[in-house]
């Protein structure tokens, strides 16, 4: 087993991981900081990401209407201090990332070009063209490699915490290219891992978006918050899930169902008015505009295809050159994986899950309740998102709450004593573990892809877009009885090399506990509000349910759900509204 330490040791080498990284290099120079990340950190899934990042920028516009926009759109479930917080220092992120080279688009008198995005009353979107997070992630890598107290361990499969006192004290990884256990100890963590959007079938989500993080500190006794909420994306490619990006709607897109009809018209998409202006009734709220689909599907206005019903995106009317200057990825995108031009063609769509607004429970700064352990990004839940994100927040938070968990950690590492010896044996523990209950384990019968789609198919079935109790409770039944089978897993590689096989039965055990979670915790909440959608409780219901929803596990490794009060600072929950 190779051992090494550090004093604060990183957990994936997205936005947020290489933020945090960079963060604690800046503020504690004499601290050594290592990122660990399953794949080379410019695989990372932010490197995808294409519309934009909220910062408040223009005149006109203020810190105050970003927040409200944001605790609005996510139906009043956002953590105010936290939206506070992140309004407040999402200007100077954006800023400092541009000092550091991202290449934002711009105005023709030089200033930063914004964009409007769905869910709020101004444009404040910051955008690279559309591949936005594919330059914010490469300013971020390039911006770490000038520290030297940075050093990567890439291609490294985490598989769990090392613990000692309720403190968390480093982590075990796999060397992805030998097979070599990896032993690293260290004063604090900080897990950027990402969602988990692959417990779904159709996701715009990477494949390596498994939600490891987020299981790994469940399994060493950290909450997960408001797992419940699944925001789909309402235009994903049919077969694919590929992203066609809100931007596309933001330059003047238009949703149109089977009979070439503006749909969005009908539908209430929490505006003021009856029915929304055409002009921006795309530019609603994500979990509105995918409900809205499935209204039409009901009706029988949608299209049948292949791959399940769609619409229609049409943004022939903007042009070539407006295409091709602002969304010139969505062009390639449709010509690659959709063989069609969307200069000329319309763009079949639908809804697709694509973001995680629950996560690993942590504080302002980053900070879960057990000492040493930090997260940000997806992979956690502050809450600024709520029930339902805004478009183009999450590439901001990535910076700010990278940041100030980064600042967080070494200043909580730099006041510890070196990790306690001792918790080597339970990596040695681990060692074993993966050696029998895999690598070296013979006369299992189950598949991982047969219990990987089995899984999938219950969560959509039970935990789509709209939900009941009856489907719920039968998918907790179901992914008990998936639970039970995991462990029946048999594997055909038994080499140490590059064994992908050995990670993807890690990764279905991660998605399968987490899975577990969404359910109970969908069941438990007898509401609906922003992406959680229950028929047979249709209402929201502020006075049982305004309240984060916290799950732990229990000693059978099934989920307890415990509830903890939403922090309103300013904006009593209202209805909910957009737009002008």
């Amino acid at each position: 087993m190779d051992t090494f330490s550090c004093d604060v040791l990183v957990v994936g080498g997205g936005g947020a991981g290489l933020r945090a990284a960079i963060a604690v290099a800046e503020t504690y120079p004499n601290l050594s900081v290592t990122v660990i990340s399953k794949v080379y950190p410019m695989r990372s899934h932010t490197v995808s990401a294409e519309g934009g990042a909220a910062a408040v920028i223009k005149s006109g516009d203020s810190l105050d209407e970003h927040a409200y926009d944001t605790i609005s759109g996510g139906d009043w479930m956002c953590d105010q201090d936290a939206v506070e917080a992140f309004v407040r220092e999402a200007p100077d992120e954006m800023l400092q990332l541009e000092h550091w080279g991202c290449p934002w688009s711009r105005e023709p008198d030089g200033h930063i070009a914004v964009r409007p995005f769905g869910g709020m009353k101004n444009q404040r979107t910051w955008f690279a063209a559309d591949k936005t997070g594919f330059h914010m992630l490469h300013t971020l890598f390039q911006t770490s490699l000038k520290y030297d107290g940075i050093r990567r361990h890439d291609e490294c499969f985490v598989t769990k915490l090392l613990m000692d006192d309720g403190r968390c004290q480093g982590l075990v990884a796999i060397e992805q290219a030998t097979g070599k256990i990896q032993a690293i100890t260290a004063k604090a963590v900080i897990l950027c891992t990402g969602g988990c959007g692959k417990i779904f079938p159709f996701t715009t989500n990477a494949s390596i978006k498994n939600g490891d993080g987020m299981a790994l500190a469940y399994r060493a006794g950290a909450a997960l918050k408001d797992m419940e909420f699944v925001q789909y994306h309402p235009t994903g490619l049919p077969f694919t899930g590929i992203l066609i990006t809100e931007a596309t709607r933001a330059e003047g897109g238009w949703l149109l169902n089977k009979d070439g009809y503006r749909y969005l018209q009908d539908y209430d998409l929490g505006t003021p008015q009856p029915k929304p202006v055409l002009r921006s009734m795309e530019l609603g709220p994500r979990d509105r505009l995918s409900q809205a689909f499935m209204k039409e599907q009901e009706k029988g206005r949608t299209i049948k295809g292949p791959y399940g019903d769609y619409v229609h995106l049409d943004i022939r009317h903007l042009g070539a050159q407006v295409i091709d200057t602002k969304l010139p990825f969505v062009r390639e995108l449709c010509l690659k994986y959709a063989g069609l031009d969307p200069v000329k063609e319309m763009i079949p769509v639908r809804p697709v899950v694509h973001y995680m607004m629950g996560g690993i429970h942590t504080d302002i700064h980053g900070a879960t309740p057990m000492p040493g352990l930090y997260a940000a990004g997806e992979a956690a839940c502050v809450s600024i998102n709520g029930a339902n994100r805004l478009g183009s927040n999450s590439l901001t938070e990535l910076l700010v709450f990278g940041a100030r968990s980064g600042k967080a950690a070494a200043a909580f590492a730099s006041g510890q004593r070196a990790p306690n010896p001792s918790v080597l044996a339970q990596a040695q523990d681990e060692q074993r573990r993966l050696e029998g209950h895999f690598l070296h384990k013979t006369g299992g019968t189950e598949r991982i892809a047969t219990l990987r789609v089995a899984m999938q198919d219950i969560m959509e079935q039970s935990a789509g877009i709209y939900r009941d109790a009856s489907a719920l409770r039968q998918a907790v039944t179901k992914l008990g009885q998936l639970q039970e089978r995991f462990h029946n897993l048999a594997l055909d590689d038994h080499s140490y090399t590059f064994n992908t096989e050995l990670t993807s039965a890690l990764e279905l055990s991660y998605m399968l506990d987490l899975a577990q979670v969404i359910i109970a915790s969908a069941l438990q909440r007898q509401e609906s509000r922003g992406s959680h959608q229950r028929n047979d409780y249709p209402g929201r219901d502020d006075g049982k349910f305004l309240a984060h929803s916290v799950a732990y596990r229990a000693q059978d490794g099934s989920p307890r759900i415990e509830y903890l009060p939403v922090k309103i600072t300013r904006w009593p929950p209202g209805q909910r509204v957009y737009g002008r």
